[in-house]
């Protein structure tokens, strides 16, 4: 199947999410994760009208990007290493895993603008997962305030890999609710409206639990092509 038409029932998908909570889709952020397909595919998606590409190696950016320079809004939505950072900095509109402060000192030592991040967080708390506790990401946000090149946008979270639908809406909640205890501090570097959190499989109950972001590959571009 075509992207436009996979495009077709996802838009559809994320309208009647919206719905069930009384939000519109154009508070939804859709971005296609083209890390497992070719440049065409991903052109393809940009073609049918697809505004955003997330991509989760610097290499397969920077393959990309070659191509097809800033015609989309470029997500990071990797894991970063920090001396990957110079190679995709400028290149880059939002990342979605800065979960240390090591990576801020690089990000913002790298940058000649202001960049907007956003703080992974591991609300499941499992081990495989990648981004801060829940009870640090706020004091990590606090200790972010010197950095004058980055803008915290948001936060982000994986969900687990699991077909039980209350474990998914409690991940989604608890980061929602996390982000609404950040944006009531009123920080100016951290305005904090974003939130990234859902994939092919669970993106329309993050919508229904206030996602901003939704980061969907396999359903939209396919794995490969």
């Amino acid at each position: 199947m075509r992207v436009a038409e996979k495009l077709k029932q996802i838009n559809q998908q994320i309208n009647e999410a919206c719905l069930k909570v009384h939000r519109t889709a154009d508070e939804v952020k859709l971005i296609a994760v083209t890390k497992y397909v070719s440049t065409e595919r991903a052109s393809e998606a940009l073609d049918a009208g697809i505004k955003n590409l997330g991509e989760n190696r610097d290499d397969g950016l920077l393959e990309k990007w070659e191509v097809l320079k800033d015609k989309p809004h470029w997500h990071y939505i990797g894991t970063l290493q920090t001396r990957k950072v110079k190679n995709i900095i400028d290149k880059v509109d939002y990342i979605h895993s800065l979960d240390r402060l090591s990576l801020a000192e690089e990000i913002n030592k790298r940058a000649n603008h202001k960049v907007k991040c956003l703080v992974q967080v591991n609300i499941s708390g499992e081990e495989s997962k990648h981004g801060l506790s829940p009870d640090e990401a706020i004091s990590f946000i606090g200790s972010l305030q010197p950095f004058e090149n980055i803008s915290v946008e948001g936060l982000m979270t994986m969900a687990p890999f699991t077909d039980d639908e209350q474990i998914l809406r409690d991940c989604f909640r608890k980061l929602r609710e996390l982000r609404d205890q950040v944006q009531a501090l009123h920080l100016n570097f951290a305005p904090c409206t974003e939130l990234s959190m859902g994939m092919s499989g669970d993106f329309t109950i993050a919508i229904e639990e206030g996602a901003t972001m939704v980061r969907i590959g396999t359903a939209l571009v396919g794995e490969n092509g």
